[in-house]
């Protein structure tokens, strides 16, 4: 099968979904290409008790504000995820599921999109495939050696599954001290970080950290280094699962260990520790092999950007990776600023060539 469309959007996620919202605004032609199952991108996957950072009129794609939860002010992965099941439906975005992208590829005028379930042309691509499906582990020694249970974040589900157990999670961040203060209360837990935890102020979430991404890319664009502000990106976000278990004093801090040794870790004082499972919570990695035959990549792994569009492919946009592809637009309440630039640009292209 080959069908053919002004763009092509890979990936039916939040970003995927706001690039739609402005392609529909714009009365370009477009198609969705959806690798899940089912709506809701990443967030299907998230464990149980994962909360947003923000209340939800913060979490908001555009166009559309999240409901509140009913009881919740800071709502959860499930409703997350019937929000956008319901953006999608309202907006009527024409996603295609699942189909999976293999690769995308120059053909003279068009770009061809190879999928599992058949070739796409298009006159031009977003590529809005997140990170979730790329998770990172850090090189640390004598991780083959370790005869525990050894997962991600993204294989975390419940408390339950770990219940007694010797469990060491390892990550200062949001996700790291959430899935701490999770297990805090059924499992030994240690946890470990690089640098002592940064816990913002109780009454301070996620839309400041939307503020400070945003006065960094500006910063950054201006050539300064100092953003001011009164929080950093990798500042921890007291939910109230997390201040709670913080002000029982059931998240302490360790620094991280040196190695992994058959039976737990081992400190660089030679101190050990024994665990039946270590959980990463070391983050995630742009997931873009599907751009691999463009052979755009840089020696870090990144595509070289000006806003969201590639410098080397300008039919090609980047769209929800992180700063790098706009400010917080790995966020929902992020993500519509850059798609609506990426869907403008992309208009200007369709219209002028350039």
């Amino acid at each position: 099968m080959t069908d053919k469309t002004q763009v092509v959007v890979i990936g039916g996620g939040q970003a995927g979904l706001a690039a739609g919202y402005h392609l529909r605004r714009l009365g370009l032609e477009f198609a969705i290409l959806d690798a899940q199952a089912a709506p809701g991108g990443a967030w299907q996957y998230a464990w149980d008790s994962l909360r947003l950072f923000s209340p939800a009129a913060y979490s908001s794609l555009p166009g559309r504000f999240m409901p509140a939860q009913t009881g919740q002010t800071y709502p959860d992965a499930q409703h997350v995820v019937e929000y956008l099941a319901d953006y999608e439906k309202r907006y009527e975005l024409p996603v295609e599921r699942p189909v999976r992208v293999l690769g995308v590829h120059r053909d003279g005028q068009l770009l061809r999109v190879e999928t599992d379930s058949g070739t796409w042309h298009a006159r031009a691509v977003i590529s809005a495939t997140g990170t979730w499906w790329r998770p990172f582990l850090p090189a640390v020694p004598g991780y083959a050696a370790f005869g525990g249970r050894r997962l991600h974040t993204v294989e975390y589900r419940s408390p339950a599954d770990f219940a007694g157990q010797r469990v060491i999670v390892v990550g200062g961040g949001n996700s790291g001290a959430q899935i701490a203060a999770d297990l805090a209360y059924g499992a030994q837990l240690t946890w470990a970080t690089q640098r002592p935890p940064r816990f913002l102020a109780d009454d301070i979430d996620g839309r400041v950290l939307f503020d400070v991404a945003t006065a960094r890319r500006r910063a950054l664009d201006e050539g300064r280094t100092d953003t001011g502000g009164v929080a950093s990106l990798g500042d921890i976000v007291a939910v109230p699962p997390v201040r709670e278990a913080r002000d029982r004093g059931l998240l302490r801090a360790s620094a991280m260990f040196s190695r992994l040794v058959p039976g737990g870790v081992e400190w660089a004082d030679g101190t050990r520790s024994e665990a039946d499972a270590i959980i990463w919570c070391t983050g995630f990695r742009p997931s873009l092999s599907h751009l691999a035959p463009l052979q755009l990549r840089g020696r870090r792994g990144h595509i070289a950007t000006t806003g969201t569009r590639a410098v080397d492919e300008p039919r090609l946009h980047l769209l929800g990776y992180g700063d790098w592809t706009g400010p917080a637009s790995a966020t929902l309440i992020g993500v519509g600023r850059t798609a609506r630039q990426a869907a403008r640009e992309t208009a200007q292209l369709l219209t002028t060539g350039s």
